[in-house]
């Protein structure tokens, strides 16, 4: 196909024929437009496809894998002090605001200590826990490196928070339906 004359390109309009004449029009047209690249529903109403199904084509990266399929499962199956850590943050601050200095000692120099301990141990404990049984039940599996730092780092977060979203609830059984 042959380059267009000067005198062609420059017929035809480079904007659309009508310009939005408001301010909040520009941003309707815009916010259509985004919605449309996005594959989202009216007015953002809907998630794209599949997201909502748990399909692992919307997975990130790091997600993806049996080995850490099982982690998330694993850590999804029970409750942890870990998940509470910003909660316990938060309070363990307010707590330091209190005028007395005997208090403030107690909180600073016994309960944060206390926490990030116990956080930590049972990040560990729950990291090699999760290694030897994925290794166990997937022994081909390339995501068994590095699944118990993504176990402990996903204990770490709220529940309702996680992503991929938890597909087990608290006290069900982790144990990958071909090892039962």
């Amino acid at each position: 196909m042959p380059t267009p004359k000067r005198r062609e390109s420059e017929a035809t309009p480079r904007r659309p024929l009508k310009a939005p004449e408001t301010r909040k029009e520009a941003y309707r047209a815009y916010r259509e437009r985004l919605e449309r690249q996005r594959g989202l529903g009216a007015r953002g109403s809907a998630a794209p496809k599949g997201v909502p199904k748990d399909e692992a084509r919307y997975y990130r990266q790091q997600d993806l894998g049996e080995a850490r399929a099982y982690a998330r499962d694993y850590v999804d199956s029970r409750r942890s002090a870990s998940e509470f850590f910003l909660p316990f943050s938060i309070v363990i601050i307010a707590l330091l605001f209190i005028n007395n200095p005997v208090f403030q000692i107690g909180v600073a120099y016994v309960a944060w200590p206390l926490m990030m301990v116990t956080i930590i141990g049972e990040g560990v404990m729950t990291g090699r826990t999760v290694k030897k049984r994925a290794a166990q039940y997937f022994p081909d599996d390339p995501g068994v490196r590095g699944v118990g730092m993504y176990a402990a780092m996903r204990q770490l977060q709220f529940r309702r928070l996680r992503l991929p979203k938890p597909r087990l609830k608290v006290r069900e059984d982790p144990t990958p339906r071909g090892a039962r």
